[in-house]
């Protein structure tokens, strides 16, 4: 069982970090930052303090890792910060390894948000024993150049703010992966939404239980071999969520990498799978029909799949707290996390 962090409360101090890619420093994208952080500060009341090394650019941040795990290191030492939320992310967060203290993360438990690239980040909570938050980062869902879509803000209070029952899941009405131009300074220019089409259900029946485990599927494939790879035992009788990132991978490298997974025996050991929506529904069908060959191709055609929900590479979203029991009910075609987040 994983530790849970302490619930946010207004008033509480934030940290932000760039655990990747350093582009919430650069002299162009300055002014988005402090949207995200105005985001956090107006809409849910919080202190925000950015860490030291997290705004000097991405040369800088590329060229020195050790200083963006020395910043994370020191947001979880403060003890007055309440939780870590990352700035963005990019595509080697991988290379934090060798300066991460597992004993200070251990030791001090704090919510840790983002998606994407921070898969690595949230793994490395998993190593330590800790739950953290696959959801909303600073530069995309806080800072986009539209007012905070309501669904991520209702799933931020419902996960981090508050002790009780996350609950059902319900698919978001409207659903976009638009991104207005980043390089000009504006707000409130809108962005095209597409009605959601709801959950499918691509093969089981009935209702299963575990406990969620996954992240970026392109992410995951950077630590396959070293020590953040789960033991067996986080595998077993868990919910696995996969997604796919801006990148919009070929449907064959979907299978390569699933056939992985079954190969390792991760595959069975779940009890489901939660798929994310892809990033423009690029290949969504081409997709369903790669997920299900490698799971017949296994005889694991029994196992509840869900797809289509509005996590990682899309807005709006809800988070997914890695250690948490969920729920995938194949005959109302529902989602649900069956337990809070976070300790009141």
């Amino acid at each position: 069982m994983l530790l849970k962090p302490v619930r946010l409360r207004r008033g509480d101090k934030v940290a932000t970090v760039s655990p990747s890619w350093g582009g919430a420093g650069e002299p162009s994208l300055r002014w988005r930052y402090k949207q995200g952080v105005q985001r956090l500060e107006e809409v849910f009341g919080l202190k925000v303090l950015p860490m030291p090394n997290s705004l000097k650019g991405e040369d800088y941040l590329y060229l020195h890792p050790e200083a963006r795990a020395e910043d994370l290191m020191s947001a979880f030492k403060n003890k007055a910060i309440k939780a870590i939320i990352t700035n963005i992310g990019g595509d080697d967060s991988i290379r934090l390894l060798p300066y991460i203290d597992f004993d200070v993360i251990r030791e001090n438990p704090k919510i840790v948000m983002g998606y994407s690239d921070n898969t690595v980040l949230h793994f490395i909570c998993l190593q330590a024993g800790l739950s953290s938050f696959y959801g909303p980062a600073i530069l995309t869902d806080f800072a986009e150049n539209v007012s905070m879509i309501p669904y991520t803000v209702d799933h931020i209070r419902r996960t981090l703010f508050s002790g009780e029952v996350i609950g059902e899941i319900e698919a978001a009405e409207e659903w976009t992966s638009e991104r207005v131009e980043w390089a000009i300074e504006n707000k409130d220019l809108g962005r095209t939404m597409t009605p959601h089409s709801g959950y499918e259900v691509l093969q089981g029946t009935g209702v299963v239980k575990g406990r969620l485990i996954g992240g970026c599927i392109e992410v995951l494939e950077f630590m396959k071999g070293t020590e953040l790879w789960p033991e067996a035992k986080f595998w077993e009788e868990s919910i696995l969520f996969f997604e796919t990132s801006e990148d919009k991978p070929e449907p064959s490298l979907i299978k390569y990498w699933l056939r992985n997974y079954a190969s390792q025996g991760i595959l069975a050991k779940a009890n489901g799978i939660l798929f994310g929506k892809p990033q423009d529904e690029e290949y969504y069908e081409e997709y369903k029909v790669e997920i299900l060959k490698v799971m017949k191709e296994y005889d694991l055609e029994h196992i509840p799949i869900l797809y289509n929900a509005n996590f990682g590479h899309t807005e709006p979203k809800f988070i997914l707290p890695y250690g948490a029991l969920a729920e995938i009910n194949c005959d109302q075609a529902s989602f649900s996390i069956l337990e809070a987040g976070v300790k009141a």
